[in-house]
């Protein structure tokens, strides 16, 4: 199609039986608006019921830029620099996995020392919105802008790559990254299947101002993407696929979270992620991936409003910092067009058996708030203009070793602190070359009575790779009271992240098993044939009888 207005192209490929290629038929389109300085692109995929079992463990956009024009990345308002040159990283040292690489004979000296690593310029699925690079000489900024995330999977707090050394631009709809093979795609022979990716917009920019400070382009890039946003659902798509806004649903509602404990009364669930998926088990949004997810976080009285969302029937879902547990409404919800319907009866009671005795850390679905030590100096920061997360940097798991050479990590409730003594990652300890131990970590808490009844321990996991967490009471050579068993291959320890996908666990613990004065809960990661088998604790709390 093309007029004064608009051009589009569509590339189609269908699939037949006798084809090598993957069982999807495929529309890609390339669309061009006039007096719009870039262009936008989605893709139609279909499968059809009978076709070859199959899997997508992938799914993205790439754009591949000539690296004697753009060198200066910004990925975020604080993580934007200068980078390494393509023979700066085939020059250097693999370290401890094939994506890190330690620079020791670059181009430009400034960036020896420090680690190229795809992982560094991750984000999370709610903050992927705008990323690219800048070109001197003439300034120009190609930048990726996605304004909805409702076609990608793992909904908000899923991480995903951005943009690394290439210079190479990415924008996943769909990935195993942080997550494991639960993210895959993974079609039946007899399954239907058909989703609309994207549009996403390439923007150019040009300022000659940017040759001295590129950021100028950044900001300018933010500003397009604020206006893409309120632009979202686009009106130009020519496929039929694609819902427009007149087509679309609403709902809204009030999140109340009653939990007896903080409240005698409900209190409204502020700032928390509220959003419709598909079908499925309270939290199964973490690992759905053949739907469309839209998400919105409430404001301080809880209330919430989802707008555009495609016809179809969800399952509304929720999580609320400072509580664990995940909500899911009692009765699904159905969106038709033009609908705008208003959710009732939305109350989150949040796991809990008994007053809490004491508690470690903050239920917010992180390990951002334990102690996250400062790199090896064998490694060198670039020095970012503004805060960058301290926990976006190579290497940082093999220091438990250096702070607890001998012995492991042992807390003491009410004499420790959870950000200087409860370190981020429970890893195992390297002994030798390539060889590393399981690692038990202690809480010692007084208890001046016990109650008759079950205790209950709340073990909230941000993140699990290759590991398993067993309990043991008051003696480290019993038999384990629980375990995980083998859990999690979020990789998280490894790709500078610091959440994976959410574990929650209710451990009872009998009064027979504790005692007056000081106990001790053993808390041991068993697995260790990598370095990167571990877990990040979310939230540890131990309650008394209900």
């Amino acid at each position: 199609m093309q007029n004064e207005n608009q051009t589009e192209i569509s590339f189609t490929r269908t699939w037949t039986f006798n084809s090598t290629k993957a069982p999807l038929n495929v529309d890609k389109r390339y669309v061009m608006l006039k007096d719009s300085p870039g262009f936008y692109t989605y893709v139609v995929l279909e499968r059809l019921p009978g076709w070859p079992v199959f899997y997508i463990q992938e799914g993205r956009v790439l754009f591949k830029l000539n690296e004697n024009m753009f060198q200066y990345m910004a990925v975020s308002d604080a993580r934007q620099r200068f980078m390494p040159k393509n023979q700066d990283r085939r020059n250097g040292q693999v370290l401890g996995y094939k994506e890190a690489v330690l620079i020791t004979n670059a181009t430009n000296p400034a960036f020896n020392g420090e680690v190229d690593d795809k992982y560094l310029y991750s984000n999370d699925n709610k903050d992927i919105k705008v990323h690219g690079w800048v070109g001197s000489n003439p300034s120009l900024g190609f930048w990726m802008i996605t304004p909805s995330n409702e076609f990608r999977t793992g909904g908000p707090l899923k991480q995903d790559l951005t943009t690394h050394l290439g210079p190479t631009v990415l924008n996943y709809f769909t990935s195993t990254h942080y997550a494991g093979e639960v993210l895959a795609i993974k079609f039946k022979t007899e399954e239907y299947w058909k989703k609309v990716i994207g549009p996403v917009y390439i923007y150019l920019n040009s300022n000659d101002s940017a040759n001295a400070d590129p950021s100028v382009l950044w900001i300018d890039a933010k500003q397009r993407m604020q206006k893409e946003e309120a632009s979202w659902p686009y009106e130009f798509p020519l496929s039929e696929d694609f819902v427009k806004s007149n087509q679309r649903g609403a709902l809204s509602g009030q999140l109340l979270v009653r939990d007896w404990f903080v409240s005698k009364q409900a209190v409204p669930g502020a700032s928390a992620y509220v959003g419709l998926a598909l079908h499925g088990e309270a939290g199964s949004w973490h690992y759905e991936n053949k739907g469309y997810q839209f998400w919105t976080k409430t404001d301080e009285n809880g209330s919430f409003s989802i707008k555009n969302v495609v016809p179809g029937n969800y399952s509304l879902f929720a999580w609320v910092p400072g509580f664990i547990g995940d909500y899911k409404h009692a009765s699904n919800i159905t969106i038709t067009p033009g609908s705008n319907i208003q959710a009732t009866n939305v109350v989150f009671v949040p796991p809990r058996n008994g007053s809490t005795l004491w508690e470690i850390g903050i239920p917010d679905r992180t390990a951002a708030e334990f102690f996250i030590p400062d790199p090896s100096p064998t490694y060198k920061m670039y020095p970012y203009k503004e805060h960058v997360e301290k926990f976006r940097q190579y290497g940082l798991w093999a220091r438990y070793k250096d702070i607890h050479p001998v012995t492991d990590q042992v807390y003491t409730v009410g004499l420790s602190d959870y950000k200087r003594d409860w370190f981020f990652a429970h890893v195992p300890k390297n002994v030798g070359p390539k060889l590393y131990n399981a690692t038990t970590w202690q809480i010692i808490f007084e208890l001046k009575n016990i109650t008759k009844g079950s205790y209950t321990l709340q073990l909230a996991l941000a993140s699990a790779n290759a590991a398993e967490v067993q309990v043991r009471v008051n003696n480290p050579k019993s038999a384990e009271l629980f375990t995980t068993g083998e859990i999690g291959k979020d990789n998280t320890i490894a790709r500078h992240g610091i959440h994976g996908r959410y574990h929650l666990y209710s451990i009872g613990i009998a009064d027979t098993q504790l005692v007056v004065g000081n106990n001790t809960i053993f808390l041991t990661q068993t697995r260790h044939l990598s370095p990167f088998s571990g877990v990040m604790y979310d939230y540890l709390r131990l309650e008394g009888p209900a």
